[in-house]
């Protein structure tokens, strides 16, 4: 930003009032100035301080594996996971934050297409790869998704054993 002094008599009163002036543009200056990035404080694999170990956990008991053509939610290793069953009867495993607002995406309406759907914008996610088939296609959703870039949600390989369904999860992520 340009910075211009209109030259006048040096007042105590004038002079306090050209550092007010200075101080304000400094301040509005500084704030759309770009900050440094933060390296040493990211979460990537390289600062980890425990190893990744991938392991299957309990996440549900079978008790509670929604029917086929719907979801529900669980919890396994910390990691909120949405527990879905095609109508078909097969179970996929999916991160249970729905992008960009991060609803539960266990609420969702599981498709005959191999999708699960957004309840809230109406994102499609692959059950099988958790990419983005269709992003807010509509109303509210359309607008605030807008905003945003299309990102999937995590998906996690999932077994039967015992009575429960277990999710293979890194059991460290949440320490790191």
């Amino acid at each position: 930003f340009p910075v211009v002094f209109i030259l006048l008599p040096n007042t105590r009163k004038e002079t306090k009032m050209k550092v007010a002036i200075f101080s304000t543009l400094l301040a509005v200056a500084s704030a759309f100035a770009p900050s440094p990035l933060k390296t040493a404080e990211s979460s990537t694999q390289l600062n980890a301080l425990f190893k990744s170990k991938l392991t299957y956990v309990p996440c549900i008991s079978l008790k509670d594996l929604p029917k086929p053509g719907s979801a529900t939610s669980g919890v396994a290793g910390g990691l909120a996971i949405c527990v879905a069953v095609d109508p078909k009867g097969s179970v996929y495993a999916l991160g249970d934050k729905c992008p960009p607002v991060n609803q539960p995406l266990s609420f969702g309406k599981v498709n005959s297409d191999g999708t699960i759907q957004d309840p809230v914008l109406g994102t499609k996610f692959s059950l099988k790869t958790g990419e983005v088939i269709q992003w807010c296609p509509d109303g509210i959703g359309k607008l605030l998704g807008g905003l945003f870039d299309p990102i999937g949600v995590p998906t996690y390989p999932v077994r039967q054993k015992g009575g429960n369904v277990e999710v293979q999860v890194d059991v460290n992520a949440k320490a790191n």
